[in-house]
C-alpha cells in the first residue's frame, strides 16, 4: 500500500462514511484514454471493448470515500471533468445519455507541489481550490526516521510469521543511515528480504538489501558537521538514541544551511539540490528557523 494511501484509508475508517465503502484510484497509472471510464464509467458499446456497462469509482464510492492517489498526474482535460463532478455531484457515463448523482468524500493525494503546477498551468486553479481545503503534509521517511523503529518491527509482525525477529543493532543503524527514496514502501520490501534471508531469531545486517547496506556504510564513512560534547565530572552522557536525534537535527540545520548558501536564498533551487518538493523543504527550514532571505546576495 502506497504512503499516501496510509493516511487516506485511517481517515476514512474513523470519519462518518466508515460503514461505505473506501475506493482507490491511481491516476498516474492509467492511461489518458482509460482515466474517464474509470473515474465516471461508460455505456455499454461506448468503445472499442465496452461489452458492458461500468459504473466508475465515483459510483463504486457512493456514500463513501474516493481516493484520488496522484491527482497532479491527471490531464488537464480530465481536470475540467473531475471539477464538474465535484461541484455538481453528479456523473455521466463515457457514451452515456443520463446522469447519476453521488455523494462522495474525495481524498487526493500527489507528490508534486501543485500550487507550483498551478503557476506553471499544469494543473487547473479552480480544481486546486476546490481540493484544497484540508492539507495533511506526509513527510517522506528520510524525514521522520525516529518512526523507523516502530515501523520495522510493525513490519516484523506482519511478515516474520509466529515466531518473533527483531534487528540487530547493526541491522538497525544501516536501515536508520539509509535515505528511503521510497519511503514506508520500500521499507517494507526491504523487512520482506530481510525475512527471507534471515537466519535464527534476529536479522542480521547481512540480511539487508545491498542498496540498504551499502549507502548505510557510505554515509556512516562521511564525518557529520555536528558538536561532540566533552565529557567531564559534570557532564551527564544523554541516551544513544537521544544523542542521535540530536546529531541527526544538527547535521540537518547545518545541510539546509549549506543548501541556501549554494542556492543563493532560492528556495525552489535549494529544494531541487536536496532532491525534496519546495513544500517539505521550506516546512523543514521553518522547523530550524532558518530565514531564507538571509542567504541573498
Amino acid at each position: 500500500m502506497p504512503d499516501s494511501s496510509r493516511v487516506a484509508l485511517p481517515l476514512h475508517e474513523r470519519g462518518g462514511r466508515r460503514r461505505r465503502r473506501f475506493v482507490a484510484l491511481n491516476c498516474g497509472a492509467i492511461p489518458e484514454t482509460l482515466i474517464d471510464s474509470e473515474l465516471f464509467g461508460h455505456a455499454k458499446g461506448a468503445f472499442t471493448g465496452a461489452t458492458t456497462d461500468r459504473p466508475g469509482v465515483f459510483v463504486e464510492a457512493d456514500g463513501g470515500t474516493l481516493f484520488l492517489d496522484e491527482i497532479g498526474d491527471m490531464p488537464m482535460a480530465v481536470q475540467a471533468r473531475l471539477l464538474r463532478v465535484l461541484q455538481e455531484s453528479e456523473v455521466r457515463p463515457v457514451g452515456g445519455s443520463g446522469v447519476r448523482s453521488v455523494d462522495v468524500r474525495v481524498i487526493a493525494a500527489t507528490h508534486i507541489d501543485l500550487q507550483a503546477a498551478v503557476e506553471q498551468s499544469r494543473f487547473r486553479q479552480d480544481l486546486f481550490y476546490r481540493l484544497n481545503v484540508v492539507v495533511l503534509g506526509v513527510p517522506p521517511l528520510r524525514e521522520r526516521l525516529d518512526d523507523l523503529p516502530m515501523l520495522a518491527a510493525h513490519f516484523l509482525r506482519k511478515h516474520g510469521g509466529p515466531t518473533p525477529m527483531s534487528l540487530s543493532p547493526e541491522a538497525l543503524d544501516a536501515m536508520m543511515l539509509y535515505p528511503w527514496p521510497g519511503n514506508v514502501r520500500e521499507l517494507e520490501n526491504a523487512i520482506m528480504h530481510a525475512v527471507a534471508l534471515h537466519q535464527g531469531d534476529v536479522i542480521a545486517i547481512e540480511s539487508l538489501p545491498n542498496a540498504v547496506t551499502s549507502r548505510g556504510v557510505e554515509r556512516a564513512s562521511t564525518p557529520l558537521p555536528v558538536a561532540v560534547p566533552e565529557s567531564g565530572d559534570d557532564d551527564q552522557l544523554p541516551p544513544l538514541t537521544e544523542a542521535k536525534r540530536r546529531a541527526s537535527a544538527e547535521f540537518e540545520k547545518n545541510y539546509l544551511n549549506m543548501a541556501m548558501e549554494r542556492a543563493k536564498g532560492s528556495i525552489s533551487e535549494a529544494a531541487r539540490l536536496a532532491g525534496l518538493d519546495r513544500t517539505n523543504f521550506r516546512r523543514l527550514l521553518q522547523r530550524h528557523g532558518i530565514d531564507a532571505t538571509s542567504f541573498k546576495s
